[in-house]
């Protein structure tokens, strides 16, 4: 039988458990679930001391100067002690150290920084916490930041978002190991999704509010998202917040930096693609819900908004295709 895969998860004070809780219980989900060879978790810090979460809660570790190679994953979590752990020259060196005896690296959310100081990162296109990103580059210039998407692999090198969007990292670890069936299965004893696709974007537009100075691009944005299958032209926007097309036209590019039009797509797109992904509804009723006049103008927005296809988004879901609409055409989007 081959050797475990050992996986280091380094952590400090004041780290963001979730950022310890999701790789280590995502993968002691897949060896229950039968992993083979299973992976060997262990948590670790310098001199081994316990480490107390941003939670409160402390937990025990081993110490970072004992681990010796080789090592499958190294992974730096995120929280808010990372400023220190980063200006902690003994526990660089230690992360220098064992990266140089790892098939792979990983950092969650803010942990990114840890490896730019490490001297990691080096012409690496990595992610981190969207409200993270432009400091990161800012400090690190010679590191490409790209705070889209959900999670990036650079080579050996994979980085992530933060908080859950470590779950969608560890997930795709698991299928780049032990492949798809595995980590769906993990996902469904973990009571969530087949991991999020890595291009899919940090910040939805259902959660990205509008400025409180401006309500009524608030507002609207609310009511599109509410009635995508309505007439939600421009006249219709501004007859419902008693503007002119001009006037809404100004507030939208003031305060959201996009046109009525423009949103109005990026959220039907959205919301098409969180149907996609975790319904069993063909294209022709995804369309309809989404208010696109036809699986054309869907698969165009899909594209324009995605660089993909219906097919393609759901291609990794173990969703099986049912109901009435079953015989639609499902692959036109």
């Amino acid at each position: 039988m081959e050797a475990d895969r050992r996986v280091l998860i380094v952590a400090y004070d004041d780290a963001q458990i979730l950022d310890i809780a999701c790789p280590s219980g995502a993968l002691d989900m897949a060896n229950r679930a039968g992993a083979q060879p299973p992976y060997r978790v262990d948590v670790v810090s310098v001199a081994g001391r316990g480490v107390r979460t941003s939670a409160g809660i402390v937990l025990g570790s081993r110490p970072l100067e004992a681990i010796h190679g080789p090592l499958d994953t190294l992974m730096v979590v995120g929280g808010a002690g990372t400023e220190r752990a980063a200006a902690d020259h003994h526990l660089l060196d230690q992360v220098r150290r064992l990266a140089r005896h790892s098939r792979r690296l990983a950092s969650v959310c803010t942990g990114a920084y840890v490896l730019a100081a490490a001297g990691l990162l080096e012409h690496r296109r990595v992610t981190t916490h969207w409200g993270y990103g432009a400091e990161l580059a800012a400090r690190f210039p010679s590191v490409a930041v790209d705070t889209a998407p959900l999670y990036i692999r650079d080579g050996n090198v994979y980085t992530s978002a933060g908080v859950t969007s470590a779950l969608d990292l560890t997930l795709s670890l698991i299928d780049d190991d032990h492949g798809p069936a595995l980590a769906r299965t993990v996902a469904r004893i973990l009571v969530t999704y087949v991991h999020r696709p890595a291009d899919q974007e940090q910040i939805s537009m259902f959660l990205a509010a509008a400025p409180r100075e401006d309500r009524v691009v608030g507002d609207l944005l609310a009511y599109v998202a509410a009635h995508l299958a309505e007439d939600l032209s421009p006249g219709a926007l501004a007859a419902r917040a008693g503007l002119s097309t001009r006037q809404l036209a100004r507030l939208f590019a003031t305060h959201a930096g996009t046109t009525p039009a423009r949103a109005v797509r990026e959220a039907r797109a959205e919301a098409a693609a969180h149907l996609i992904r975790r319904t069993a509804l063909p294209m022709t009723a995804v369309a309809r819900r989404c208010g696109f006049g036809s699986v054309q103008t869907l698969r165009a927005a899909l594209r324009a908004r995605y660089g993909m296809n219906g097919d393609t988004m759901r291609k990794n879901t173990d969703i099986p295709m049912a109901g009435p609409e079953a015989g639609d055409d499902t692959s036109a989007a």
